[in-house]
């Protein structure tokens, strides 16, 4: 397990530039096995979750090569067995459940693993298990794998997911994409990496309307074979982070590339709460669909907000984005609660910040008082085994007065690519050590 020393209360200043996000790459990894000829992801991110996914594809006879600077190849194998996949690699991350929406297509009769990823409390996967039995699945569950037969799928006609969750919606559309006959899911996601997904299927062929919306119709197409390329989008959450960052720390920073459309309510919030900022420019990415900004943040005095601040489905504030607003908070004159309803016992993670100074009281499981202006000081904290509660940790010790180790920082390594390097490039005392 690596390790960051960081001296924090540095001003900083420079550019942050938003990478590609986690959650659309371990999707469109995935997805890539509904397509028998060679799929090519561009501006793919280099982080540990997608090393995980590449050793659990590799281990069932998917191509997967490197070629160039975070450009990815994939090509699948003539057939997929499950019984030699890498299980280790595959328990490490909640993306694997995936499996369940793409290897109905290869296999009627398998066994899959049981999923990893961040500890957040009791994480249901019901809401996948109820979306495919729509289209003929069955799925039992069993004490390390789930049983899965798919003998006779068919179009799902209308679903309701049980909850509007990006995971579960991503896997319905997986499951739609190869099986001829149109699919309505409602209660969708229309999140950035469904939307993401949304474009890659299109590519490939396969018909959706109503991309950005709770209501998704999807025509499929049983056999895809075509060589595509597809650019990633950037990462909403990514840009949050910097903007987290700017704000915790009252520095100037120049952030471009920030999907504004996944931002907006975020940063009418920061606004109102005396956060200084100026978009000073408007383009799409690459992908020829995405609004991209850059951002110029200024210093300046927080106050906290009157009302809660929770996450809502697109387009309210992300589930992701959410816990950055407790760094930010400790800022901030007054008292916020931050109401973070989805995940049992995330909230509790962000007592983690009272061990550099902050004042974090918890209500209940979901709820946090936090009370700000503080002074933060540093010490030495173990990284929470969750992405986002571990990055706000390092977001506070950058604000934090003397010298931090965070250690076993995998947590964020899993969801960020060399962010100790571009963090030292606009000013940051960070450096990775043993």
């Amino acid at each position: 397990m690596s390790n960051y020393l960081i001296t924090g209360g540095q001003k900083l200043k420079g550019i942050l530039t938003t990478n590609t996000s986690k959650n659309a790459a371990v999707v469109l990894l995935f997805a890539a096995l509904l397509n028998k000829g060679k799929t090519t992801l561009l501006n793919m991110p280099k982080i540990e979750e997608v090393s995980r996914i590449i050793e659990v594809l590799q281990s069932l006879g998917v191509e997967v090569k490197w070629r160039g600077q975070n450009r990815l190849s994939l090509q699948p194998p003539k057939k997929i067995n499950l019984s030699k996949i890498n299980y280790e690699s595959a328990i490490k991350t909640r993306s694997v459940l995936f499996l369940l929406g793409t290897i109905i297509h290869w296999q009627k009769d398998f066994f899959a693993p049981q999923p990893g990823g961040c500890r957040l409390g009791k994480r249901t996967v019901k809401p996948h298990l109820y979306a495919l039995e729509n289209f003929g699945v069955k799925i039992k569950a069993l004490r390390k794998h789930y049983r899965v037969q798919a003998k006779n799928l068919h179009p799902a006609g209308n679903i309701v997911l049980y909850e509007s969750g990006d995971t579960v919606t991503e896997n319905a559309m997986l499951a739609a994409a190869r099986i001829p006959g149109q699919t309505v899911i409602k209660y969708a996601s229309a999140n950035y990496q469904v939307q993401d997904l949304c474009f890659f299927l299109q590519k490939l062929g396969v018909k959706i309307n109503g991309v950005g919306t709770t209501t998704l119709e999807i025509t499929g197409k049983k056999n895809i074979n075509k060589n595509v390329s597809f650019y990633l989008s950037e990462d909403p959450i990514e840009a949050m982070l910097y903007l987290a960052i700017a704000a915790t720390t009252n520095s100037g920073l120049l952030i471009k590339r920030c999907p504004v459309r996944f931002l907006e309510l975020e940063l009418l919030k920061l606004e109102k709460m005396g956060f200084k900022y100026k978009i000073l420019k408007h383009y799409l990415a690459k992908n020829g669909q995405t609004e991209l900004v850059d951002i110029q943040t200024y210093p300046g005095q927080l106050v906290a907000l009157e009302e809660k601040i929770d996450a809502r489905p697109y387009p309210g504030i992300n589930i992701d984005n959410l816990p950055f607003f407790a760094p930010i908070a400790t800022q901030a004159k007054g008292q916020t609660l931050i109401f973070d309803w989805v995940y049992e016992n995330r909230a509790v993670y962000y007592t983690e910040l009272n061990k550099l100074g902050a004042k974090v009281e918890l209500a209940d499981i979901h709820r946090a008082y936090i009370t700000g202006k503080t002074l933060l000081r540093g010490n030495e904290i173990i990284c929470p085994p969750a992405l986002r509660p571990a990055t706000i940790i390092l977001v506070a010790m950058l604000a934090a007065k003397g010298k931090s180790i965070l250690r076993n920082v995998y947590s964020i390594e899993r969801g960020y690519e060399d962010l100790c390097g571009r963090l030292a490039k606009v000013g940051a005392k960070i450096k990775k050590i043993d």
